[in-house]
């Protein structure tokens, strides 16, 4: 490979690196009632959004009790479930929200190790 190619290459990553930084995040987490394991899921999301998007989501927080038509609608089988709407792809991630790398990878936010 040149080191024109290489740098090209090098370029086009970091471009794409940078355009990646300044993407809006669509999200949705389904949870199920007032319950701990709810809580959890909604106070860890809101983390890892506030220090990794910060300035760039968008976070609906849906109760499937108070909402059951759209868990329907998205196919909701188990609560929690977080759904990455934008960017593409669509992403969902469901039980514990906790793993803060397994949350990243999962939003596309960091490479899988």
């Amino acid at each position: 490979m040149t080191k024109t190619r290489a740098k090209s290459a090098k370029e086009a990553l970091e471009e794409a690196g940078r355009q990646a930084r300044q993407q809006k995040y669509v999200l949705r987490l389904y949870v199920a009632g007032v319950t701990p394991r709810s809580q959890e899921a909604i106070r860890a999301v809101k983390a890892i959004c506030d220090e990794h998007l910060a300035g760039r989501y968008e976070l609906d927080v849906v109760d499937i009790y108070q909402q059951p038509t759209l868990a329907k609608d998205e196919q909701i089988i188990a609560a929690p479930t977080l759904i990455k709407k934008l960017p593409a792809p669509l992403r969902k991630i469901i039980g514990t929200m906790a793993d803060t790398k397994k949350m990243l990878v999962g939003l596309d936010l960091r490479m899988k190790e």
